[in-house]
């Protein structure tokens, strides 16, 4: 890989950050880290600290406009995955704070990319700028179903897709968005669909869990989306995009039957009221565009997810 490439990532501390960190690492990248957050506990659960040292770390605030557009200029940045986000629960408590991190980051990140020549970045979006299952017909919803979301980080969501259409039309900044759907993994334990994984890291340790909600799903593994996300950052579209991320849609129930085979003496309940989201989302146009499209199996990515949380919890890295 080029020394030339540098990839900057925004709320690398996170679940989906501390992967992409993982990848980029792994893959010989250049990997700059941005976050206000400095604690590495995620990523402490995926590479070592001598690994970490490839890693240039920068406690940033993405609300400061120079601080973003500073670290691009300084750090020869040339691509940029835009994972920084407040979820749901934050956004509920403080929306002004969610608005100002979900909303003006997202314009700085577009702007301070403009402003250092960068033409396209890749940036998360959320399946929570759709509305409820009664507002669409049954089966996967595609790409450019209605939007409707019902909480203000959809809303905001929302904006971050608009305003990745008005930077191509305007600035000729090309993008490429991605909405997960439940991701799971080493590292996922904020949010209300990180109770699958919450589980997992449960039967690794040898306590009852019980999974708050039901219904059907799809399943996403934290490893797979940053995969998919430095590809959205390496290879421009001619335009800005929005993709959704498939799989076949799975209900808890059976994610609970596989978290039982990898854990055999595990003790796991699932309630029975669903969540208020479409049951899955059409990845045909992601397939459409980009040659590789990673799809680890649920059985597999479960399996793994079990082992890597008793490895951790055995050597320390990891308490419950």
């Amino acid at each position: 890989m080029s020394a030339a490439r540098g990839f900057l990532v925004t709320g690398a501390m996170g679940c989906i950050g501390a992967w992409t960190l993982y990848h980029l690492v792994k893959r010989g990248e250049r990997a700059v880290s941005f976050d206000l957050s400095e604690n590495r506990a995620r990523l402490d659960l995926l590479l070592t600290r001598d690994e970490q040292a490839a890693i240039t770390f920068i406690k940033g605030d993405l609300t400061a406009f120079d601080q973003v557009a500073d670290v691009i200029s300084k750090h020869r940045i040339t691509h940029i995955v835009h994972l920084a986000a407040l979820q749901v629960p934050f956004c509920r408590a403080n929306p002004v704070m969610g608005a100002q991190v979900n909303v003006v980051g997202t314009v700085n990140v577009f702007e301070a990319a403009k402003q250092n020549g960068i033409a396209h970045l890749a940036h998360a979006s959320s399946i929570a700028v759709y509305g409820a299952p009664d507002e669409y017909d049954a089966g996967l919803l595609a790409a450019d179903a209605p939007r409707n979301p019902h909480t203000l980080y959809g809303v905001y969501k929302q904006a971050g897709e608009g305003i990745a259409h008005v930077y191509w039309f305007e600035n000729k900044i090309s993008s490429t968005a991605l909405r997960p759907y439940t991701v799971y993994g080493i590292g996922r334990d904020q949010g209300l669909t990180s109770e699958p994984t919450k589980a997992m890291l449960a039967a690794a340790a040898g306590q009852p869990y019980r999974i708050s909600f039901g219904g059907t799903m799809q399943f996403q593994s934290a490893s797979d989306v940053a995969n998919q996300f430095i590809d959205a950052a390496q290879f421009p579209l001619d335009g800005a995009y929005t993709f959704n991320l498939g799989g076949a849609p799975t209900t808890v129930t059976h994610a609970a039957s596989l978290i039982l085979r990898a854990a055999p003496d595990a003790e796991i309940e699932v309630a029975d009221k669903a969540l208020p989201f479409p049951t899955g989302f059409d990845d045909t146009e992601l397939r459409r565009h980009f040659a590789t499209v990673y799809e680890t199996p649920l059985d597999d990515g479960i399996r793994q997810t079990v082992e890597h949380f008793r490895m951790v919890l055995a050597d320390g890295r990891l308490t419950v």
